[in-house]
């Protein structure tokens, strides 16, 4: 490396511009300069620019329209379920589980994003009963011997 690089400030980088590993970057939840810049100057003037907002929107302006909508009801990412499910402390409760979600989503109670997301519990569920089960198997079988 060349002397002139070794002065310049430590930015945790290799040679290609990339993090260094072990190197996590920004923490979590930090803003970007540029985000903040953005705050302070909107700082003390948000009714006005959500008044000006919503009065364009009432004028026809459908940008705007859309600006003050996806702000007043942002779109839902995740909502709770309602499923009635049997207990899961079986193998055929598993089964039973996975027949609840499979009607549900016929029915149309849960979007098939949601069921297959249910499912993964559900499969989660089986494999630490199967663990437990196969452990008791194991220590069983070493206790005979």
């Amino acid at each position: 490396m060349s002397d002139d690089r070794n002065n310049e400030p430590k930015t945790g980088r290799d040679t290609s511009g990339r993090f260094k590993p072990g190197n996590p970057g920004r923490p979590r939840g930090a803003r970007h300069k540029t985000t903040l810049a953005v705050l302070a100057l909107m700082e003390g003037e948000a009714e006005t620019i959500t008044r000006t907002c919503i009065e364009a929107a009432k004028g026809g302006d459908l940008t705007a329209c859309r600006l003050v909508l996806d702000r007043l009801l942002p779109p839902a990412k995740e909502r709770p379920l309602r499923v009635k499910l049997p207990d899961v402390v079986s193998l055929e409760d598993v089964a039973q589980a996975q027949a609840a979600i499979l009607r549900a989503v016929a029915c149309g109670e849960l979007l098939p994003t949601e069921g297959a997301t249910l499912a993964g519990i559900v499969e989660s569920r089986r494999k630490a009963i199967e663990t437990t089960e196969l452990e008791a198997r194991i220590t069983a079988l070493e206790g005979k011997q």
